[in-house]
């Protein structure tokens, strides 16, 4: 009841750090006293990937509407099947050939969030189109201190021939801010933490150094802005800063989660049943731990509204990972070339089912932290899929796509809708656009918007 009005925009400063604030209860009356109404929560929107289709027998649910029973890939989300919309009937009609021969894994990835056909090169002349997600960030933008956010776990090389002489571009970036530039995704914790808390453009000369000192004398970020905190904690309710504890708590966390596991460890050997992939240096060695530690960042985003948009791939498409740690030794690319042998497609679907646990994870994530009138979860719009149907058949229509999250109330989830065969993709991200405010009538292949969407 003590609490005092505060903006939205208020962040933590300290040398070279900016922490921004999660929403607090002393956000809501700042609209009210200039006699407006209160904001609504921002709406967040990400687009998560995973690599060479599913197996769709598994990932399919047999009913629509609300009385569907979710199959086995999708079990791990059943704590969230309330804000779950499984999307069934949509292509993306640019990743198949269309005259230009073999690449479908190239043209899986560079379509997906384009709904454009990638150029066929291996050379400089690379050219695609502009992504939703950077459609989203130009707009929204400008209402956080990063526009976008592109997370990843493998980077991939940035040239040369890696599918039937599609560029590796291709294979390794799903955002493109247009038809000539992708944006390069990142997958050091370390460096987007920096990147969330290390401070204003306008403080870039200082962030660095600040960066390292904190490194040198084992300092925290919020060892910077200690001070500014409890300012700010005199000013707020019993309820507010206990938010602001558990956020800052979180902060800390992580913090120490990405210090703890940048910590050399032995890799261990790799085996001719266990196909090698790149890894580079200053990464986490255990798959898991650093897909949880990036959801972890990109939740913490969303929280501090440093960005309300964001991509995140659990691999490059056409990854040949070996998922040993879950007892499938054999390269994933590799398996979802399967012939319908059972064993291999068994091993398909185990490979499926651990992302979605992971996925799960993230979710878990932005369900548990409250945000106005519900949770982050239902102040977003969760993409996730794949270009690929089933690896087997590389085909690219009816492919798996999840939508999670309510949409500040424009979304009736809790569904599985079957759309006709061969809608686009892209009408799904016309109508995510248009719930953040953008009336684009046109963004690669689409023809319209996803009807029933709030009905």
């Amino acid at each position: 009841m003590n609490s005092q009005p505060i903006s939205r925009r208020t962040v933590l400063r300290g040398l070279g750090t900016a922490v921004a604030l999660p929403w607090l209860e002393a956000m809501a009356p700042v609209a009210a006293v200039a006699g407006q109404a209160p904001s609504k929560s921002p709406l967040r929107m990400a687009f998560f990937y995973v690599p060479n289709g599913v197996h769709m027998p598994a990932w399919k649910p047999e009913k629509t509407g609300t009385g569907f029973d979710l199959p086995a890939i999708l079990q791990p989300l059943a704590k969230h099947k309330d804000n779950l919309l499984v999307i069934s009937g949509l292509a993306q009609d640019k990743g198949r050939a269309n005259g230009d021969g073999p690449g479908d894994h190239a043209r899986a990835l560079g379509s997906f969030l384009t709904g454009a056909q990638p150029f066929k090169t291996d050379g400089a002349n690379i050219r695609l189109g502009v992504s939703v997600d950077q459609v989203a960030a130009e707009h929204v933008g400008k209402h956080t201190r990063l526009p976008s956010l592109e997370l990843g776990i493998d980077r991939g090389p940035q040239s040369g021939n890696c599918d039937s002489g599609y560029s590796c571009v291709y294979s390794a970036n799903i955002s493109w801010r247009n038809e000539t530039m992708p944006m390069s995704k990142e997958i050091n914790p370390r460096l987007v933490f920096e990147r969330l808390f290390g401070g204003d453009s306008d403080e870039s000369s200082s962030t660095g150094s600040a960066a390292a000192r904190r490194r040198k004398y084992r300092l925290s970020v919020l060892d910077y802005v200690d001070e500014d905190a409890r300012r700010l904690a005199q000013r707020l309710g019993s309820a507010d800063k206990r938010k602001l504890d558990e956020y800052m708590t979180a902060v800390r966390d992580i913090e120490t989660r990405i210090t703890r596991l940048e910590t050399p460890t032995e890799r261990p050997r790799s085996s001719a049943a266990a196909p090698s992939y790149p890894r580079p240096t200053g990464i986490p060695t255990d798959y898991q731990q650093h897909v949880r530690l990036m959801a972890d960042l990109l939740a913490l985003a969303f929280q501090g509204d440093v960005t309300r948009v964001a991509t995140f791939m659990f691999a490059n498409e056409g990854s040949n990972r070996s998922y040993s740690f879950i007892d499938v030794p054999e390269g994933h690319h590799d398996l979802s070339h399967h012939g319908n042998d059972d064993a291999k497609q068994a091993k398909i679907q185990k490979i499926n089912t651990f992302h979605t646990q992971l996925f799960g994870y993230f979710l878990d994530r932005l369900a548990s932290v409250k945000e106005g009138d519900g949770t982050i979860l239902d102040h977003s719009m969760i993409v996730y899929g794949s270009g690929i149907g089933d690896g087997n058949r590389h085909n690219h229509d009816d492919l798996p796509v999840l939508l999670v999250g309510k949409g500040n109330g424009t979304i009736r989830s809790g569904r599985h809708i079957e759309y006709d065969q061969e809608t686009p993709m892209n009408n799904l991200y016309l109508s995510m656009l248009e719930r953040v405010g953008i009336a684009r009538e046109k963004l690669g292949d689409s023809n319209g918007r996803l009807s029933n969407l709030d009905s």
